[in-house]
């Protein structure tokens, strides 16, 4: 490997996910092939008018790596008069949460195969979301794999910008050394104030967020699940 090369490697991103080969349904290859053209989304250069996406200007709401999208598809479905944008890159959930915006005619959802951060860089005007949602991430459990967690300060900068002023950012994870991790960077930031305050957590329930399989799974496991909310504060003020 020459100096070039190692220059080049060193200022490559490090990403939050791992793209995995999953096995699809024939379901969720049908979902994938034939409606992602209709309400899928492409990653561009430059920003896109979701207004014009969805025909209409109603309140924006994002969620980064939505799985197999269930709990989205319940969450456009209660909330019509808002939009909805999913991000994902595994292939597997693209295709069933667009099977079911298909089964349910939601035509208030929208969908990313990509990076959230790429999406959300190029393709997202400031202060255009309203909320980000961004539920049971990868936690990356080994210290040295720290550094791969989507929830840095850069990440929350970014999306910061993103979000209009009170707009919220609901985080969930089922890892409690993740919950730690979090509330100790919210608290040395000035962007966004804890809905809790010194409660820290709040119930997912009151924010909208439907249970998963997954989180049943985990519970009967007998798993806890942190839920956390965050206001974006206007640019300078201070905590």
């Amino acid at each position: 490997m020459n100096d070039q090369d190692s220059q080049d490697q060193s200022n490559r991103p490090i990403r939050s996910f791992v793209i995995r080969s999953g096995r699809m349904t024939d379901s969720q290859r049908s979902g994938l092939n034939s409606h992602l053209e209709q309400w899928g989304l492409t990653l561009s250069e430059k920003v896109i008018n979701y207004a014009d996406a969805f025909g209409n200007a109603n309140p924006l709401v994002m969620e980064i790596g939505f799985g197999m999208g269930d709990s989205l598809a319940i969450m456009a479905e209660n909330n019509p008069e808002q939009n909805f944008i999913g991000v994902e890159v595994h292939s597997p959930g693209i295709g069933r949460l667009l099977s079911l915006v298909a089964n349910k005619e939601l035509n208030n959802l929208r969908v990313f195969n990509d990076d959230a951060v790429k999406v959300l860089k190029q393709c997202t005007a400031e202060q255009s979301l309203s909320r980000l949602n961004l539920y049971f991430p990868d936690p990356w459990h080994k210290t040295k794999h720290h550094k791969r967690r989507l929830v840095q300060m850069p990440f929350l900068e970014l999306i910061h910008s993103r979000l209009s002023t009170g707009g919220l950012f609901h985080f969930a994870t089922d890892w409690e050394p993740y919950a730690e991790y979090v509330i100790k960077l919210m608290k040395e930031q000035t962007l966004f104030e804890n809905i809790a305050g010194d409660e820290l957590f709040v119930s997912p329930q009151d924010y909208g967020r439907p249970e998963t399989k997954f989180e049943r799974r985990g519970q009967r496991l007998g798993h806890g699940v942190w839920d956390m909310v965050f206001r974006a504060l206007p640019k300078n003020d201070k905590l």
